[in-house]
């Protein structure tokens, strides 16, 4: 696999604290479908959707971020239950904070992408940074197991978990307040899409509100909307 560039995968390696044995794994969480799809047709392959891409290193890095950030939450907050820490895992695994994530890792930079996709800023886009993110922690999961990414994020995600203070509130439930104390009419979500294979579905929903809308992606409905109801919050400058 090729088309990242080697110094910018050093670079990332140093920020991570961690070289890889494998570095294909690497290369391949910071590809997007984008790129590996004119690799494959342009060596006149046949192209399956997102084969060479870091798609399958996002789904297995989505449930290893999830199981850490579960174990250091329980660590953190030993005395609260169930409700409280489920709030704040989903801000903390949210595509936001993935994206925030994303930009302090200077993601961007190392991103692999193709050239058409290149002109209209895909690789600064929040759903294409939170991919890349949860597929390198894929990636390290699969080179050297769950300690590096457990390093990766503790390291990365401080900020945010600091920043949290009381558990926020669901963002669709947030949303409403925010709605319902401003007179306006209650939320509506709209299914944009849902595709991907049954081990993988990948759901995209947006939150309609007075005219401004918000868009969020995940593995499941709810959390789809629970993501756009969230990026809608943004929008206005209000917060879970």
């Amino acid at each position: 696999m090729s088309g990242s560039n080697p110094a910018e995968l050093e670079r990332l390696q140093q920020a991570i604290g961690h070289q890889f044995r494998a570095p294909d794994l690497l290369r391949e969480a910071l590809t997007h479908r984008s790129a590996a799809h004119q690799r494959a047709t342009g060596r006149g392959k046949r192209a399956t959707r997102g084969a060479g891409s870091n798609e399958r290193l996002e789904f297995i890095g989505d449930r290893v971020l999830g199981l850490l950030m579960a174990e250091w939450l329980l660590e953190r907050y030993p005395a609260e239950q169930e409700g409280a820490l489920g709030s704040r895992h989903a801000q903390l695994v949210s595509r936001t904070t993935l994206a925030e994530v994303a930009l302090a890792l200077d993601i961007p930079a190392a991103l692999d992408v193709a050239a058409h996709e290149e002109r209209i800023g895909i690789r600064n886009t929040a759903n294409v940074l939170a991919d890349a993110v949860e597929a390198l922690l894929g990636a390290l999961y699969l080179d050297d197991g769950l300690a590096p990414a457990r390093v990766l994020v503790r390291r990365f995600w401080t900020d945010a978990i600091v920043a949290q203070g009381r558990p926020p509130k669901d963002p669709k439930t947030a949303l409403q307040e925010w709605a319902l104390a401003r007179g306006l009419a209650l939320p509506a979500y709209e299914m944009l899409s849902a595709d991907g294979p049954s081990h993988a579905p990948r759901f995209v929903v947006q939150a309609h509100v007075a005219g401004f809308s918000g868009q969020g992606e995940a593995g499941n409905k709810r959390a789809a909307e629970s993501a756009a109801a969230a990026d809608l919050l943004t929008r206005f400058g209000a917060s879970s």
